[in-house]
Parts: C-alpha cells; structure tokens; sequence
C-alpha cells in the first residue's frame, strides 16, 4: 500500500468514526489516529547496553452530548474495535456534569497549513541500526579518547521516531501529518585529585543530516565534564547570574508554565490578570510559532484542528497574549490560540508550539566579557519556578566569573529569585539562539540574584 494511499484510509476511518457519534446520538465529535516507531540503542564503555525498538497504534474520540463530554480509546483500528470505542464514549458523556464551556472549536477557527514544514526526513526512517549503534559508539568513544582525565562514563544513545497523526472532527475537518526525529547524546566521568565529576552533550533534530557530528557531540561533553573537575563554594551573596542555553531553556519552561491558559483561568499564575502590562525588561520578546519550518514544535495545526500560527506572548516586556486552547479562551473571554495539546484521548491541555525567547545582538562571550563577578549556571538541579508565586529556587553548579572570564568551577549552591523580578532585571540576551526542543532560550544575563553558598 502506498504512503498515500494509507493517509487516505486513515482519514477515511477517522472521518468514518465521527459520523458513528453522530448516528449514535453525540451532538459533536472528534477522533484521533496515532501511530509511530520509537528506536533506542545505549552504549556504555563501548559496548552495547541494550537496543530497543516499539511501535504503537492506536485511536481515541471525544464525544459531546450537549455540554457533556466522554471519551475511549483503543488499539483496535477495525470497525467493531472503533463502534465499541464510540459506545463508551457516550455512555461516559451521559454520566458526566455539564460544562458550559465545553465544546468544539467553531468552524471559522478550523484550518491547516499548506506547504512543507519540514516535519518528516525519510533517511531517518531508512536508517540502519547497524548505523544507528556505531553513531553512540564515536559518539561516547570521541568523549572517552578526548583526554585521560575522562575515566568512565554513564553512556551514550541515539534514539530515532517516526510518526502519523490524524486528526478528524464533526465540523467538516479531516487532516494529518507526518514526523520524524533523532537525537544523539553522551555523560562522560572526569576524576582527577579525587574529584570526580560528569556533564553531558546532545544533540537532536528532525534531519539526520542537521544532528552535529558524533565526535563533536563527545568532545564537547569531555570538554564540560573536564571544566567541572575540583569544584569549590562560593559565599552565601547576591550576583550577576549568566544563564548559558541550556539552562535558560528551563527558565523559559517556567515562563511558559505562567502563560498557560489553564494557569490562568484558575488563578494559579503570577501572570494572571496581567495582560497589556509591562512584565519584563524592554529587551524582552518571547514568541510561540508553531509555522516554522522543521523545528520540533512544528506543526499544520494543532490538537483540536485550529490552524498553526504566531503569537507574540511578550513583546518588548509588555505581556500581549496567553497561549490558549478552545476551552481556556472561553473560561478566560478570548480567542483560542491553536495550543491545543494531548495524546489520543481526553480533553486538550495547553503544550507549546515553538516557543522561544528571542535573540540579542551580542555574543555569549561579549556578554561574559562584561561581568566583573558572578555565576556562570551549566546545570541547574531541581526545584524552578512557582508558577503561583513567581518564587524561584534551584540547586545549580556552573562556572564562577572573575574579570569577565570563567575562572573556576563552583557546585553545591543554590539560586533563588522571584520570576516577576527576574525578568525585569534581565541585562543582556545573547545571540545564539539554538532549538534543540519545542522551548529555546539564548544566554540570558540576569542583573542579580540570591546564591547560597558556605
């Protein structure tokens, strides 16, 4: 059976299970399909430690009786399999309490991009495994060779996926899509003088031919790993911190976390309330776009049939939107943003398309050049943001910064704030803005916060 023809049958089913609903006495309806393979080889000390390699199919409807919902799923795709799925959907809608708020997205919000998003790489899908378990070797034996400090390791992996999703409703929409995605990571283990420490390096993509290089993957996990070795305290202070990437990512999770429509409605954010008003520093522009081509965030629509798009969530520090699924925008009086997230059943959550803090202009070493003292984060351990309060509090080690360079490795701290005045008291935003995820975060300074240290 050809690639397309397959796409025709399964939006053909999913169209078929709606009108089942319908005949059945649902007033409206939806129905997804997902299916995929996920493969997973690790290594440790050159060798294999284990291969594995799932596939999974199944489907899942949610079904309105007025203003009740129900919802089933299965892994049956037949036609018994579905019309059983249905039946209990309904009788789980007949027993629920009304929701005023519940229902379908209305039709004029319904819609799919057209064109490539650069969702799916087949060479990703024909790849060996042969291929797959000797890119976590170079990978691991890159770190292992890179210098005699790297002792052990926690291992390496490459992981790839590729999936269908499709997506059908009672108001006239049918759509699916395709995807696919790698990754590659290694955790070495320097010992030196007794100390001994571990970091890691990854990288991810929707391309194979865009993942870096599983020698530099290694070489730049041996290089963190080694920068951390002999770590020391720092004084209980107040400093400059320096989030690098991939800690910034995390504190973006957290900003996204405090957008949520769901956290808004139930006055579970500090952001509640707070739209048109000045949140950040004017550097600050964060974005979810879920329209760019070959990210992981990606996608023609999303969860509940609402065509992908841009949102400007800050802009220049002024909070301009919540990101919102059909029922958190009635809760709230707004318009849905095309956020809907879930897996194959139930009612939609909020999830992010790409959401990302945009770039600044200066580099991450210009920004480091200009901080006479302070801390340098590569880790951060627990803990985040209170999406309630806006409190934050983290383990973290990193580098410390003396003169505007990395002097020396310091562990066994912890960094706290409050959300609300850290993102007012961000300093500088660098320029090297990297997706290695659905959330991205350049180098973010932030003028000062609490360490405590000795």
């Amino acid at each position: 059976m050809s690639g397309a023809t397959m796409v025709r049958d399964l939006e053909q089913a999913a169209a078929d299970a709606v009108e089942a609903a319908l005949k059945q006495g649902a007033t409206d309806a939806e129905f997804t399909i997902s299916e995929g393979e996920e493969f997973n080889v690790s290594v440790r000390m050159r060798e294999v430690e284990s291969v594995k390699e799932a596939g999974s199919r199944g489907a899942g409807v949610r079904v309105l009786v007025g203003q009740r919902t129900g919802s089933s799923y299965t892994s049956d795709l037949s036609p018994e399999g579905i019309a059983t799925m249905v039946t209990a959907a309904l009788a789980l809608a007949k027993i629920t309490s009304e929701d005023p708020h519940a229902g379908l997205p209305e039709r004029e919000a319904l819609g799919k991009l057209a064109g490539d998003l650069r969702m799916y790489d087949p060479a990703i899908e024909q790849l060996e495994t042969p291929v797959k378990i000797e890119m976590a070797k170079r990978a691991e034996c890159a770190a292992l060779d890179f210098d005699p400090r790297i002792q052990n390791s926690e291992g390496a992996g490459f992981s790839t996926s590729h999936s269908r999703r499709v997506f059908a409703n009672s108001r006239g929409f049918v759509g699916s899509y395709r995807t696919t995605s790698c990754g590659l990571s290694v955790s070495p283990i320097a010992k030196q003088d007794g100390s001994m420490e571990r970091d890691y390096w990854y990288t991810a993509s929707r391309y194979l031919a865009e993942l870096e290089s599983p020698e530099l993957v290694g070489r730049t996990a041996a290089e963190r790993a080694i920068r951390r070795l002999n770590p020391r305290k720092v004084p209980t202070q107040k400093a400059p911190i320096l989030f690098e990437p991939r800690t910034a990512r995390a504190l973006l999770g957290d900003i996204f976390d405090a957008v949520n429509g769901s956290s808004i409605y139930r006055h579970a954010s500090f952001l509640a309330g707070k739209l048109g008003e000045k949140i950040a520093a004017e550097s600050v522009t964060v974005v979810d776009d879920a329209t760019i081509p070959g990210l992981f965030g990606t996608c023609p629509f999303d969860d509940e049939g609402v065509a992908s798009r841009r949102t400007m969530v800050i802009e220049k520090g002024v909070l301009s939107h919540y990101l919102l699924n059909t029922y958190t925008a009635r809760k709230l009086g707004l318009h849905t943003t095309g956020n809907a997230s879930r897996g194959i059943t139930g009612n939609a959550g909020v999830g992010p398309g790409n959401f990302f803090l945009e770039a600044g202009k200066s580099g991450a070493e210009e920004i480091l050049a200009g901080i006479p003292s302070g801390l340098y984060v590569t880790e951060l351990i627990g803990g985040g943001g209170n999406t309630v309060t806006g409190d934050y509090s983290s383990g973290a080690a990193g580098m410390w910064i003396e003169n505007g360079k990395l002097a020396y490795p310091v562990s066994e701290i912890t960094i706290a704030g409050n959300m609300q005045q850290m993102l007012l008291d961000i300093a500088e935003i660098g320029s090297d803005l990297e997706f290695r995820g659905s959330i991205a975060a350049p180098t973010i300074l932030i003028r000062e916060m609490m360490i405590s240290g000795q």
